[in-house]
């Protein structure tokens, strides 16, 4: 018999899908698409629709002239707003559906950065939802950093533009994090570099007295100025970017 009606537990997973690949990448044969789909009970093909029926309701998606599928539902109207609304709670939720449609305990699921032992259920959601921030920043900007243009995996970061310890609030918000290589996202974490609230690259004067070392012009200096390679999806938040560099940026 066919399966028909989404429930809001399946929905809330396939947003968690729609966040984690690139929505030019989503497809019926896509490997994440037939992961989840399987999890779910449903086909590749229902799932890969779903994930188009969000894209209708992505701003940012819309500005690049995508507008995923027309037809959608008010469950999925529901299920965005209350991921936006808040990020913390509905990431650790989606991931915990995912386990339970597994038959599978929260401390099954694969994380790569578990520690091994038993760890509270505190320690447990951080985990989880750190690792939803990083596959929905790093999918948001397709596996590219958003200064250099690197894409090798394990050389990114998704960092946070508020620290992480500083607004609890938007921790796991998407919007409030960039893809960038490991070595600018520690000179963005410590305040060497910023990006404008216009998105352009901005170097402090701490690389005034190595601005003649060939090594930190390739690195650095001929980035000054630019534009990011703007994400996908959730573009970073204006009064974010104008957080880091008021507040974190080396002037």
């Amino acid at each position: 018999m066919t399966k028909n009606n989404w429930t809001k537990e399946e929905t809330i997973v396939a947003f968690n899908v729609y966040c984690k690949i690139p929505f030019k990448k989503s497809s019926k044969t896509n490997p994440t698409v037939i992961k989840y789909a399987k999890i779910i009970g449903r086909s590749p093909s229902a799932l890969n629709m779903k994930i188009g029926n969000f894209g209708r309701l992505d701003p940012e998606l819309k500005k690049q002239g995508i507008t995923g599928l027309v037809n959608g539902s008010k469950l999925e109207e529901e299920v965005w707003n209350e991921f936006n609304n808040n990020w913390e709670e509905l990431a650790y939720r989606s991931e915990f559906l995912i386990a339970q449609f597994q038959n599978k305990d929260i401390e099954e699921l694969e994380i790569t950065d578990f520690p091994n032992g038993k760890e509270s259920i505190r320690t447990i959601k951080a985990r989880l939802n750190q690792n939803f921030f990083r596959s929905t920043i790093l999918s948001s900007y397709n596996i590219t950093c958003c200064i250099t243009g690197l894409t090798i995996p394990d050389f990114l970061v998704a960092s946070h533009i508020i620290p992480w310890s500083i607004d609890k609030e938007n921790r796991i918000n998407p919007r409030n994090g960039i893809c960038l290589n490991s070595i600018h996202d520690k000179a963005f974490d410590k305040g060497f570099l910023t990006v404008t609230p216009d998105y352009k690259v901005k170097l402090s004067k701490y690389f005034t007295e190595y601005s003649n070392e060939p090594s930190v012009k390739d690195l650095f200096m001929k980035y000054a100025n630019r534009e990011i390679l703007k994400p996908e999806r959730f573009l970073p938040k204006k009064e974010f970017l104008d957080y880091h560099y008021n507040n974190i940026f080396i002037q």
